[in-house]
Parts: structure tokens; sequence; C-alpha cells
């Protein structure tokens, strides 16, 4: 497969993109990360579906990975990321395309489609997403109860305290995110998962915060659960039963936008497109040709 490298300019800064195939009668599949901040280290994955004959196209989002990562606090908000997004498109003139969003990057995929109400875009999926930040943090915190008795003390005092060092905690958020979000890789693990990732952790410490469940950068206040009915194209919904989004978040985002279809992946965390690669590729290949 063809794989291409190149950089945009952005801002005073550059963002790296990687396109894998050739251009084809088939709309091209670009891929928002997660984090802010986690890289799209883990969107390779998807490049056996440019064997399908579709271009797929993944980029680091300023702030992370191969991007640009200035030291500049006041850069990590919601608007300089869809800035990004919207350059990048018009940069690779990407008329006509599906998106997909995960996690964060389903977030900026949100409010792209709200925001913007871009025209040319085939379909979208949210994956592992949420539209709100207060309802992400609730059921946060209601996956903690499910924990030890002394995890949950020791999130509690890191919470009450704002002092997210204490090895006790690091522990107890170990454990967390093992059982929502994903395994830790191992020489068993594909290339692109066992790579060192050049982490955004100030984009995601100033956008987000310290931890999935303590949401306080500048993405506390992001709502856009009541904007979803503004989302006409179709929507492929996509979770994991032990999920970060859980059931909850996804079904508040399905009930919410009119042409959305849901995946509940039953043996899944945050990725089912690593948990379950093989269901969510056989799935995914069927919804973009589905809706080409």
């Amino acid at each position: 497969m063809k794989v291409t490298e190149g950089y945009m300019n952005f801002l005073d800064y550059q963002t790296y993109y990687r396109i894998v195939g050739e251009k084809s009668d088939k709309a091209p599949l670009l891929l928002l990360h997660g984090g802010p901040g986690s890289t799209h280290n883990y969107f390779e994955l998807f490049d056996e579906l440019a064997l399908d004959g579709r271009q797929i196209i993944m980029y680091d989002q300023l702030g992370c990975g191969l991007s640009s990562m200035p030291d500049k606090k006041e850069l990590w908000h919601a608007e300089t990321w869809l800035d990004e997004l919207a350059n990048l498109r018009n940069h690779l003139q990407l008329d006509e395309l599906h998106l997909l969003g995960q996690s964060w990057g389903g977030m900026l995929l949100i409010k792209y489609m709200c925001d913007l109400k871009p025209k040319g875009i085939k379909s979208i999926i949210l994956s592992s997403t949420l539209s709100s930040s207060a309802l992400w943090k609730k059921e946060q915190h209601r996956l903690i109860k499910l924990m030890s008795q002394e995890d949950q003390e020791q999130i509690a005092y890191a919470e009450k305290y704002n002092d997210f060092n204490q090895p006790e905690y690091l522990a107890a958020n170990d454990r967390f995110m093992l059982k929502h979000a994903g395994g830790i890789p191992n020489e068993l693990s594909k290339e692109p998962l066992r790579r060192k990732k050049n982490r955004g952790e100030q984009a995601y410490l100033y956008a987000w915060g310290p931890n999935e469940f303590s949401p306080m950068g500048t993405l506390k206040g992001f709502d856009y659960t009541k904007q979803l009915k503004e989302i006409k194209v179709p929507t492929l919904i996509t979770s994991g039963s032990d999920d970060l989004s859980t059931p909850l978040v996804s079904k508040t985002m399905f009930d919410e936008i009119e042409n959305a279809k849901w995946e509940l992946f039953g043996n899944s965390r945050h990725m089912p497109f690593v948990d379950e690669e093989e269901l969510y590729m056989t799935i995914l290949k069927k919804w973009l040709n589905e809706n080409d």
C-alpha cells in the first residue's frame, strides 16, 4: 500500500498527516484521534481499509505526536483544533469524505458538524465519545463506585485535595483505565500500539484535566447534546460494553441524532477497534460502502 506523509502549515506551527492508499471513486475516511494529545498511532490499525480501495487519512493534532508541540497553554482549547481540522480538509482538498472521531476526536467531530455545518460529509462515525463533559464525569464516578473501597478512597482524596501525584492514587487510576480504557501493549500487540507515543501531556492537562473523570480544563463545559439534532448525515455510533463511553453516554447521542445507528461491542473497552478489531473493521467497512 502506498503511504504518503506530509506537513501542513498551521498558525506558526506544523501539522503532520499520513495518507494510506490512492484516491478512488470511494470517499476517503479522515480519522480524528483522542486525547487531546493521544496521537494517530492506533489509527494505523485502519490501514487495511485501504485494501478495499478507500483512501485512509490520519493526522497528529497540534500539541502531540509528529506535529508541533508548542509550550503555549493558551492554545489548548477546542477552537484551535477545530480550525486545524477545517484547514487540513482544505489543504488536502477533501471535497467529499467520511469522518471518524474517537473519544476527544468524536467531541471535535460533533463540534465541527454543529458549528461549521460542513458540506460534502458522506457519513460520520462517533467512536467511544461523548456529547457532554458533565454526563461523562457523572458516569465515570458511577464506574468508580464499582471499584474496591480502597481505590474509591484514594481517588476521592486526590480529587478533594487536587493532588494527583500520590502513588496510591496513580495505582487506582491505572486499575480504572485498565478496566475501561485499554490494556498495556506487550510484545504480542501490533506495532502501532507498541510504538512509543509523543504524548501531548500539556494539551491534555489544560484542555481536559489530570484524568478521565476530572474534566477541569477548557473542555469542562463542553455540551452539545441539544445541538446533536442538527446532525443530519448518516451517523454510526460505536462503543464497548466496558467503555469509558458508557452505554448511557452513547445512548444519549443515539437518541438525539435522527439518522443514527449504534453498535455496542460486548467484549470491548474504549477502543473496540483494538479489543474486537476484526468485527469492528468488518462493520466499519460495510458502513462506509453503504454510505458512499
